[in-house]
This record gives C-alpha cells, structure tokens and sequence, in this order.
C-alpha cells in the first residue's frame, strides 16, 4: 500500500495524540478539512504546510516525501533496516574553481574491494582532488549505518568535494 501525504498526517497526527478537531482548531480550519486531507481527497493549502509540519513535531519535506530528514543531511539507519553492501552507491562529485565538474558513482562493493586491495581514490577514479578521502573510513561509517551527506571537503585551490552514499 502507497503512503501518501494524506496518510502521513494522519499518522503523525495520531503519534500525537491529537484528534482531527484539536489539530483543525489550531490550525483555523474545519475537522471536516483534516478528514478530507487524511482520506487523500484534498491536500492542505500550502501556506498551512510550515505550520502543520511544526504542529506534528516534522518537517514539511518529510511530510510531503515520507523521508525522514536530518539537518545534516546525514542519517543511521537502524541493523535490521540496512541495504546490503552491493545494493548501495558511494557518489562523489567534484566542482573546481575554472569551471570544471566531476561526477562519480562508484558500488559501495566496489569500494569495499578497493579497500581490501589496498587502492585509494585516485587510483579508483583518476583524480587527484580526492587524494585524501580515506576509503577505509567511509566504509567503516557504512558498516555502522552512516547514509546520506558523508562530508564536504574544500581543497586549498578551492575545489570542493562532496561524498554521499545511498
């Protein structure tokens, strides 16, 4: 069964323990209109998004997309809920100052074969911006359940890199 926004409000309404009258009281509106929003025939107005994520103790993002957000971008999934290692993405993108732009995805399996043959990223990818991204330790983070943003490097000439896994 699809999960859609309708449904999250109305989860996120439950956890806590508010009915659909107390919520369309604070929020100036009709219960019949949370009804409605939960039973997904309408949606709410969008200048009631910020208030009602607040309300129910979420983001607007997560509400709309149903992905828990972290301010950092970076998340730990629980054991039981984890990807395999062959299912996930080491992405890394590379932006220099002149203009040029590098965009790289590498399997997470590939990685951890890297890793155990000894190789860094350079070798892996031809570039030399990504010298000292310890490959080591972003598997290490993997392994722990570390997902999303991994870190946002500036080298001294100004090229930035950014590491992500999904």
């Amino acid at each position: 069964m699809q999960e859609t926004l309708g449904k999250r409000i109305a989860a996120h309404r439950r956890e806590m323990n508010m009915t659909q009258e107390e919520m369309a009281e604070k929020l100036g509106i009709s219960a019949q209109a949370v009804s409605k929003w939960e039973n997904d025939q309408t949606c709410p107005d969008i200048s009631l998004l910020p208030a009602l994520a607040k309300m129910l103790n979420t983001t607007v993002d997560e509400l709309l997309s149903g992905k828990p957000e972290t301010e950092s971008g970076i998340s730990i999934v629980p054991e039981g809920q984890r990807k395999d290692i062959k299912d996930m993405m080491l992405r890394m993108k590379v932006d220099s100052p002149n203009g040029d732009k590098v965009r790289i995805s590498v399997p997470m399996a590939l990685v951890q074969l890297a890793v155990e043959m000894g190789m860094a990223l350079p070798q892996v990818t031809g570039n030399a911006a990504l010298q000292n991204i310890d490959l080591k330790q972003i598997l290490a983070m993997v392994d722990k359940g570390v997902m999303g943003n991994l870190m946002e490097v500036e080298v001294a000439d100004g090229t930035t890199v950014y590491i992500y896994v999904e």
